[in-house]
């Protein structure tokens, strides 16, 4: 739950002194975050391991929001967030606000401009339309990817990709329009800032949106040119998500496809479908994830996982969850959790098996 303070009270509590006489021309800023650790369990054909990891229902992170109504259907805000490594007690996304960072002007007839580092389309629609959203365990969209090294949904691998994209954009600018009977659409454009070459180490993203009643669907494209090391790089991602509601009951799904324009042409694709049911303070939910390199043969993963929440509180809940991937002889190690320790895992004995519980509490 976010807190909204108001710049006309005293303001106490760490890291707001250090802002206080920059917010004294704010109308109101929002000091929010999520702690969320669990316990995980992992498995494999070759060996198992415990340990404890942070962001299990949802990345751990501290944040400012600020906005001032400028009168007249105007508004100016920013956004500065910071990942939060809390089984460490380290910063995410190895910058300090590494999740998002931007400033941002509206006018209500018109849409806003929002510049800085900021989510690409995919990312949120691999977040919302996702069961088990896009995080690193179960069986979420995170599963899909590992094309060369590329990592759609996540953020890339390749050391090539130099703008940080394309889950979050450097250096981007980004334009929302307004909603009309349900729909919207959006682009965005992150710059490379390499000398001599406007098109170089870019990204360029544009999405659309209906949601309308129980219905929504999204469909994104991002054009990743981000190639600072090596200059052919250049991967094209299509995503598309939808979800419908029925009483209590979601169904959510999608399919994400990657087409690799460069020489080494290691295409990709993934889908997804899922469903929860909310029960008074209880959430099930369950999702099943297929990933498939295209220019590797017999190199699908699939992944089938159940999850239980329990709400004790608006701000505390309680969850756990089970998963199991099978991975074919040509996923080599496996694809699965997106980080999984050496020594879980074979080339020939690359099936996992995760079970996670944890506790989240949001502010």
């Amino acid at each position: 739950m976010l807190h909204l303070l108001s710049w006309r009270k005293p303001l106490t509590g760490l890291g707001i002194f250090a802002l206080a006489g920059f917010a004294q021309a704010q109308d109101t800023l929002t000091v929010y975050g999520v702690a969320d650790m669990y316990g995980e369990g992992l498995w494999g054909g070759n060996g198992r391991v415990q340990r404890l990891q942070s962001g299990g229902l949802s990345g751990s992170r501290l944040g400012f929001r600020g906005r001032e109504n400028l009168g007249g259907g105007l508004d100016a805000d920013f956004v500065l967030e910071t990942g939060l490594n809390m089984d460490e007690g380290t910063y995410g996304q190895n910058a300090i606000f590494g999740r998002q960072s931007y400033v941002g002007f509206g006018y209500e007839p018109f849409g806003r401009v929002m510049l800085g580092r900021q989510y690409s389309s995919l990312y949120r629609i691999s977040d919302e339309f996702s069961t088990f959203s896009n995080l690193s365990n179960g069986p979420s969209t995170s599963v899909i990817g590992g094309f060369g090294g590329y990592e759609p949904v996540r953020g890339s691998a390749d050391s090539a990709t130099g703008n940080g994209g394309p889950a979050r954009l450097n250096n981007s600018a980004r334009y929302e329009s307004p909603t009309w009977g349900g729909f919207r659409f959006g682009v965005q454009g992150g710059f490379g800032e390499v000398v001599n070459d406007a098109g170089g180490n870019r990204v360029y993203d544009a999405y659309a949106r209906y949601a309308q009643g129980p219905v929504a669907i999204s469909a994104a494209m991002v054009d990743d040119r981000g190639g600072s090391v090596t200059p052919d790089a250049h991967r094209r991602s299509y995503i598309v998500g939808g979800a419908y509601s029925y009483g209590s009951l979601r169904l959510r799904g999608g399919y994400l496809q990657v087409d690799d324009r460069s020489p080494a042409n290691q295409d990709g694709n993934g889908w997804w479908v899922g469903a929860d049911y909310r029960l008074g303070t209880s959430l099930v939910k369950i999702q099943y994830v297929v990933n498939r390199p295209k220019y590797i043969d017999n190199a699908r993963t699939e992944g089938l996982g159940v999850g239980y929440e329990y709400s004790l509180s608006k701000r505390t809940t309680l969850y756990t969850g089970l998963t199991y991937f099978r991975n074919q002889e040509g996923a080599g190690l496996g694809r699965a959790s997106f980080s999984i320790p050496s020594g879980i895992t074979s080339t020939t004995e690359n099936d996992l098996t995760q079970w996670i519980g944890g506790m989240r509490f949001t502010f």
